[in-house]
């Protein structure tokens, strides 16, 4: 058995009596003022509304979905001129019948029936409702929309955002991994040193930023110190100094936002993986700007220009998700000197 199709009401239904109520009132203030006469004014009210609503409400579930959504503007027409048409002959008999043998007292002589001029006046009345009432409820459904399509919008921005957050998680301990495996095939005595300070990273990572969109910017350059000394271990010869020319103490970041721009010098600086220089540089510019540069040596004729890691990938794709094109993301080389810079809005602690 079929079943039957039920009205479905996108706006609340209580909206829609606030409608009809505020439109009937307003006619019965304004008809009843132009003939001081509020009881006649209450009951062609009261008639008229018993066919605007419904023929409103046919317009907008049955000929609107049917004809106008599939382009079918002849039969939508044709629908709605019957429709003015059964609304003239039912406003016209019971107007006669019921309340006034003067079909027509807002004109300035008495009509009958079918005139052309009555048969006119009450289809463009009809149409004058018809466009009232459709527009508010499209306008309704409008921002509706809007606010659903947002709220899909930012559901997906969210559902992406912590996916490539997720990667970046396994990126780094892979890689981490691996040095530790480099170094346990050395039988060095530096393992239980990067076992712990791994430890400190996955506690950070799994427990301290989870569910977290902004951290406290100072918590970020700790992570990454750790890091750095995990991949110190690795090292022959490194040197990496941070210089912090501003108070950080109340900026807020994106987790793990940096920790690829850190990778990424480890992985392609030095001179065959020996004598690495890395300096990152963050400042604060006029309260608004947080700016982080991070340098690295390398052998100009080593440095792979066109292969890119999937942690410089997932940053700036982060940075596109949270902070739209209000940011900044440049590299360049200078004198043997890889320069990555990154300007991001601040995100205060209050």
């Amino acid at each position: 058995m079929r079943k039957k199709k039920e009205i479905k009401f996108d706006i609340r239904l209580q909206n829609h009596f606030w409608f009809w109520g505020l439109f009937f009132l307003m006619n019965f203030l304004r008809w009843g003022a132009y003939f001081n006469d509020y009881g006649y004014s209450l009951k062609s009210n009261i008639l008229e509304f018993s066919l605007h609503i419904p023929l409103v409400y046919f317009n907008l579930y049955f000929l609107i979905p049917r004809y106008v959504l599939t382009s079918k503007y002849f039969k939508y027409s044709l629908g709605l001129l019957l429709s003015l048409m059964v609304v003239y002959l039912l406003k016209t008999e019971l107007t006669y019948y019921i309340i006034s043998e003067d079909i027509w007292p807002e004109a300035n002589r008495e009509y009958k029936p079918f005139e052309l001029n009555h048969i006119v006046a009450v289809c463009i009345g009809e149409i004058y409702v018809l466009a009232i009432a459709s527009s508010v409820y499209l306008t309704l459904i409008w921002l509706k929309e809007r606010d659903r399509n947002r709220a899909i919008k930012e559901n997906q921005s969210k559902i992406e955002l912590k996916y490539l957050k997720n990667q970046i998680q396994p990126h780094f301990f892979f890689n981490t991994l691996n040095n530790l495996y480099a170094l346990s095939l050395e039988s060095s005595n530096k393992v239980p040193d990067v076992i712990i300070k791994l430890s400190k990273l996955m506690e950070y990572v799994l427990y301290d930023i989870e569910g977290t969109k902004f951290v406290p910017l100072i918590n970020e350059i700790n992570y990454i110190q750790n890091y750095i000394e995990i991949e110190k271990l690795r090292f022959e010869n490194v040197e990496v100094a941070i210089n912090i020319d501003s108070n950080i103490d109340a900026v807020k970041v994106p987790p793990l936002l940096f920790i690829s721009l850190v990778e990424n010098a480890f992985k392609h600086g030095g001179i065959n993986n020996d004598d690495l220089k890395i300096k990152i540089n963050c400042k604060v510019i006029n309260g608004t700007t947080l700016s982080f540069e991070i340098l690295n040596n390398f052998v100009l004729s080593q440095h792979p220009k066109t292969k890119k890691g999937i942690g410089l990938i997932n940053t700036k794709k982060r940075l596109k998700l949270i902070f739209k094109n209000q940011y900044t993301f440049e590299h360049k080389v200078k004198f043997n000197y890889y320069i990555i810079c990154l300007q991001i809005p601040i995100h205060n602690e209050d």
